[in-house]
């Protein structure tokens, strides 16, 4: 599957993708993530896995736990992905225009 598939499947997943929001404040811990959501801690840390693994998300060692915070690569490719769709929207709208100006 291709990056961009990776990634949106990724953030597919409701719970994925509320983890990758709470983390748009900072980096945090699977505890502070979990208290916000339905799941168990345990759950948490597999969507992070899956977030890392589509490179969404990065982690490091603080003390005894681990602090997670979003990876700019990862979320910088998300957006070339969407805005790849808006340049084609975009230039179909351009030739549009000069057929109906002619």
């Amino acid at each position: 599957m291709e990056t961009n598939g990776v990634v949106l499947d990724a953030l597919g997943d409701a719970t994925r993708r509320s983890i990758f929001e709470s983390l748009r404040s900072g980096p945090r811990s699977v505890g502070e993530l979990a208290e916000g959501l339905p799941v168990s801690r345990p759950a948490v840390s597999q969507h992070l896995r899956v977030l890392k693994e589509a490179g969404l998300v990065s982690d490091s060692k603080d003390g005894t736990r681990r602090l997670y915070r979003i990876e700019p690569d990862g979320l910088l490719r998300v957006r070339d992905y969407f805005e790849g769709f808006w340049s084609e929207a975009l230039e179909r709208f351009r030739e549009a225009a000069r057929k109906e100006t002619r």
